[in-house]
């Protein structure tokens, strides 16, 4: 291979990774509400490209906290909170796109099944801490019980009175063993939630998303907002404070969540060995062997 060739796979290589984050945008088509796709004006797409080049310089920054995180031991734990469609799986996509899954991973919990319920109400939770050198994203977490399970009555008036009486020790536990808590609650306003809920009905690629749970919380959007207020009011502790992102605007939610992130840990550039790709063994007397046609998946593209 020559070099021209080895220079045009690395720059195809990168076009592809950045094509990644554009198949992402698809989530973010505008629809009016006889599901027509809106077309952009030019302050909005020059709106995309600040916030394109914004996202990949800190997605750069992710890499470099990432490996600060391993090279120190670090453990981090990042909750993300809020109303349906309030956009937390958005932020956490972006978080973990071009990081290793094995250092930063997601946990989304279905509900507790019947062991679970009988459980010490954290234990489920607690499984899922990180080691020395890991980053967990909760997407939910234990707030569910000063949330939805005390609106929809999932939870006893004693449960919940006892989740505030724990959670506030529960979180001081984390950080005396050495666990970083950041806690991110993302606010969207009322008419946002409706316009993203039609969006959700219009859109197939998006419909998946919506839950006969999801369509309650739409009714009971006043109930969901008392639970809110009590929720940061006594479980704000200077520990584990809550820091609300105002979210009505999806890339400007993104991007200041992951900004407030990257200023929350002391990470630096952890020097690495240059890499040297070694030479490849060649045996003589080695002769790949062709793949059988029937076991080929057709080519057709």
């Amino acid at each position: 291979m020559n070099p021209l060739d080895s220079d045009f796979r690395f720059r195809r290589d990168i076009v592809d990774s950045y094509d990644e984050e554009l198949e992402l945008e698809l989530e973010d088509r505008p629809f009016d509400l006889h599901g027509h796709e809106i077309a952009l004006t030019e302050e909005e797409r020059q709106g995309r490209r600040t916030y394109f080049r914004e996202l990949l310089r800190m997605q750069g920054e992710l890499v470099k906290l990432q490996d600060w995180v391993v090279a120190n031991g670090h453990k981090m734990v990042v909750l993300f909170e809020g109303r349906d469609a309030a956009g937390k799986g958005g932020v956490i996509k972006r978080i973990t796109q071009r990081l290793n899954p094995r250092v930063c991973r997601v946990v989304a919990l279905p509900a507790p099944n019947d062991r679970e319920r009988t459980q010490w109400y954290f234990q489920r939770y607690a499984t899922h801490l990180p080691a020395a050198g890991e980053m967990v994203l909760f997407d939910r977490s234990w707030y569910n019980r000063a949330g939805v399970e005390r609106v929809m009555g999932f939870c006893s008036d004693d449960q919940y009175e006892e989740f505030f009486r724990s959670v506030p020790e529960f979180e001081r536990m984390l950080k005396r063993s050495g666990i970083q808590l950041l806690k991110y609650w993302f606010s969207i306003s009322d008419e946002e939630q409706h316009s993203r809920f039609l969006s959700r009905i219009h859109d197939p690629l998006k419909q998946w998303k919506l839950s006969p749970m999801d369509l309650e919380s739409r009714r009971r959007w006043e109930d969901y907002t008392r639970a809110k207020e009590v929720m940061l009011d006594r479980t704000h502790i200077p520990e584990a404070p809550w820091w609300v992102v105002p979210a009505d605007d999806k890339k400007k939610a993104r991007l200041n969540c992951i900004d407030h992130l990257l200023n929350q840990v002391p990470y630096g550039e952890v020097p690495h060995d240059e890499v040297a790709l070694p030479a490849r063994v060649r045996n003589e007397d080695y002769e790949r062997h062709p793949v059988p046609s029937t076991m080929l998946v057709p080519q057709r593209y």
